[in-house]
């Protein structure tokens, strides 16, 4: 069985819908993770926001603003008047029981149940839809079944068995609709999976099903091989490890979060990237397969700040570079990459939230520079340091560009240059034509 997984976007309008049910009424048996409708998310975490600051009448305007627009999604979507009372009594269940909301005191557990409100609307909406259709459709509710632990990670084994029992209760399913980025914390609260979101969801599923394959529908036709907003004669990729999609999603491909797939990865489920606005396109598979002596793409990480700490104290002195790193860990600040020599070290952060504490305490161990504006190019493939000639070809594309930093050898799928942003279109535009248009 496939988990197909469909974002805001994919079920952001009625029509977009239909044509979501149009791909998955195949006759093969399915999980489908949705996300809320495009916008909702949102409106509701403004909605909760008029609540925290007590000002019911604000809330209630946008709650009816909204509950307005489902209206009209109702009667854009069913074609019987069955189904399209059975929407409207759906729509006004949950916008009764988000204005009860507005009556008592509001706080951050109040705000996760608004917010779920999104994906159960628009799961019911979309299984009405099929059941309308003729399609034996029915919905897995993921609060019964999606739960974190008390370290807010997602309890696998509560998972997997929950969710079995939800499975046999419709043994004739065709497809079966569930809510993505939502579920219960260790207490029994209704809270959310944060990162990945409803990516996140559907690898969960995946690998507590063991799933032939796991897809993720966007509106963009997969992985490129480049940014398209920013170089020329850019291409999609076919194929990519599981270790490279994940250096692509940190470094700038916004297509997919890097831990949304780690369940995916370690189960061995392949992830398949496809495209709404193209069905027919074949997309992206990410597997554990690596395809040899191959670079696969470069991304881009905007506004880095670059940090160099000199120090003739660092000669020869153990101790030193954990000193260093006490200090980010100090003010929960992430580094992204790292180069030493014999007397400093330069990382580099994209948080600058607590720079000044940072650098203020950096300097009782030697003298520090900063420079900002700074982006990191990451080069991603086949890099293991056997393959010769790939981070000289690399290399060579940059020859024109200043390079502060070079990050290689701390993985077998990427080079990093951090350069100045001003630089980056040029260093984007010479490494694809140094490395794939040749």
């Amino acid at each position: 069985m496939k988990v197909l997984k469909f974002g805001g976007t994919s079920v952001g309008s009625a029509q977009r819908m239909k044509e979501v049910a149009n791909l998955i009424a195949d006759g093969e048996r399915k999980i489908v993770v949705l996300s809320a409708m495009s916008g909702t998310t949102n409106t509701l975490v403004e909605i909760s926001d008029y609540l925290y600051k007590k000002n019911p009448e604000g809330a209630n305007e946008i709650i009816n603003k909204l509950e307005a627009q489902y209206r009209r999604h109702i009667n854009e979507l069913y074609n019987t008047q069955e189904y399209k009372e059975k929407g409207l009594e759906l729509i006004k269940s949950h916008f009764d029981y988000i204005r009860s909301y507005t009556k008592d005191l509001f706080t951050l557990f109040e705000e996760k149940v608004i917010l779920a409100q999104g994906e159960l609307i628009s799961t019911a909406m979309m299984n009405y839809y099929l059941q309308e259709c003729g399609v034996k459709s029915v919905l897995l509710p993921a609060l019964e079944y999606m739960r974190t632990d008390k370290n807010a990670e997602p309890d696998l084994t509560y998972i997997k068995e929950k969710l079995q029992v939800q499975l046999d209760l419709y043994p004739d399913a065709d497809i079966y609709i569930t809510q993505g980025y939502i579920c219960r914390n260790a207490y029994g609260e209704i809270d959310n999976l944060q990162r990945g979101g409803s990516d996140y969801t559907a690898s969960l599923v995946g690998a507590a099903i063991k799933a032939s394959e796991i897809q993720i529908w966007t509106d963009i036709d997969g992985m490129h091989n480049n940014d398209p907003r920013v170089v020329d004669k850019t291409s999609p990729v076919r194929q990519l490890h599981f270790e490279e999609a994940a250096e692509l999603a940190y470094f700038g491909a916004k297509i997919l979060h890097p831990t949304c797939v780690q369940p995916a990865k370690y189960a061995n489920i392949p992830v398949r990237l496809l495209n709404t606005m193209d069905p027919s396109a074949p997309g992206t598979l990410i597997s554990n397969d690596t395809e040899k002596g191959r670079i696969k793409a470069v991304a881009a990480k905007d506004n880095i700040t670059a940090i160099k700490i000199k120090s003739s104290r660092m000669l020869l002195a153990y101790g030193f570079l954990r000193k260093v790193f006490e200090i980010f860990e100090s003010y929960q600040t992430s580094i992204d990459m790292i180069c030493t020599s014999e007397v400093g070290v330069s990382v580099s952060i994209d948080n600058v939230k607590h720079l000044n504490e940072i650098l203020d305490d950096l300097k009782k161990y030697g003298t520090v520079t900063v420079d900002r504006n700074m982006c990191i190019i990451c080069v991603v493939g086949d890099l293991e340091w056997e393959n010769v000639g790939f981070e000289a070809r690399a290399l060579d594309a940059m020859r024109d560009i200043p390079v502060r930093m070079i990050s290689y050898g701390g993985s077998n799928y990427n080079i990093s240059f951090l350069i100045r942003e001003c630089d980056k279109r040029a260093a984007l535009q010479a490494l694809s034509d140094k490395l794939f248009n040749e």
